[in-house]
């Protein structure tokens, strides 16, 4: 099963850019879609976006649509959220997520990260 490392979250103001990446190890990253959900204090997991193995096939939350990215690197075993206009009710703890198909759902997917803390003040 792979695992998964988020990195790149931070504080930013409103306003601003974070790119958050999701590095993967032990599996063939490759094969597997993925996806990023976030997850605010005392909010249930929150689907953002998905991807297919190959990149071909995106999902996108519709109030995510327009200021988020996802895009994958299967050389470097990575993929990415590029994040803009941030504004402070995206405050969260971000995960990404591995499956064997792409899916809107937390429970579709079998790896997950530890999470990396997004901070944006107003």
């Amino acid at each position: 099963q792979v695992q998964l490392v988020e990195s790149g979250g931070g504080l930013v103001q409103a306003g601003g850019s974070l790119r958050l990446s999701c590095a993967a190890s032990g599996g063939a990253f490759s094969s597997y879609a993925m996806g990023w959900f976030r997850q605010a204090p005392g909010k249930g997991r929150e689907f953002i976006a998905a991807i297919t193995w190959s990149g071909g096939i995106i999902y996108y939350a519709d109030s995510m649509k327009g200021r988020f990215t996802i895009s994958r690197d299967n050389a470097k075993n990575t993929g990415y959220l590029q994040m803009n206009d941030l504004k402070p009710e995206d405050t969260a703890v971000y995960y990404c997520a591995a499956g064997q198909r792409i899916a809107t759902i937390a429970t579709d997917f079998g790896s997950w990260g530890q999470g990396t803390q997004v901070t944006v003040s107003s």
